[in-house]
């Protein structure tokens, strides 16, 4: 193709049009510039902030994972109370044959041994009786009148316990609603 001769004012036209259009193409390429670093923030924000949440979720793993370990023998623990229980009831009607009966000697160094087990790893008795009756720690199954202040324990049923920080089962007590009107 062949180029057509331009006059002066075509030239003018020309040149001030290109110069229009270089301003136009520097507005949009600052408008460009300006949505580009927008973006760049953005995803700068997003990237600190998946990264924190990734953190956040290595600790909570990490913590559930340690809890997990802590409290893996509360089921086998769960399990044993009730044997221990019923092994103490068992020393009961042993010492009716006598404190002095080797039956009752050996199922006494036998229960001892197994609570010193228990407390190694981590279970604790709760004590019950002349406490003030907590519904945290004890579940209350009578009400009965006594000499003790009113709220007070006055007979344990059944031994609660503590494993480490949590409680594994409540104690079953009877509480103190107070002096009869009649013992006044």
């Amino acid at each position: 193709m062949s180029k057509i001769p331009l006059t002066d004012d075509d030239a003018k036209k020309r040149s001030t049009s290109s110069a229009e259009n270089a301003a136009d193409d520097q507005g949009d390429g600052d408008d460009s510039m300006a949505s580009l670093q927008a973006d760049l923030d953005r995803f700068r924000d997003l990237a600190a902030r998946s990264q924190a949440d990734f953190e956040n979720y290595k600790k909570r793993c990490a913590r559930e994972k340690e809890e997990g370990i802590k409290y893996a023998n509360t089921s086998l623990l769960e399990k044993l109370v009730p044997i221990v229980d019923n092994f103490e009831l068992g020393l009961e009607a042993a010492r009716g044959e006598g404190e002095k009966s080797p039956i009752y000697s050996g199922m006494s160094l036998v229960l001892k041994q197994l609570k010193d087990f228990l407390v190694d790893h981590g279970l604790q008795p709760i004590e019950a009786v002349g406490q003030k009756f907590d519904p945290n720690l004890h579940e209350a199954i009578a009400h009965e009148a006594s000499r003790a202040p009113e709220g007070t324990v006055t007979r344990q049923t059944r031994r609660g316990y503590r494993f480490k920080d949590r409680l594994l089962r409540p104690s079953s007590v009877a509480v103190s609603r107070g002096p009869r009107k009649s013992d006044e």
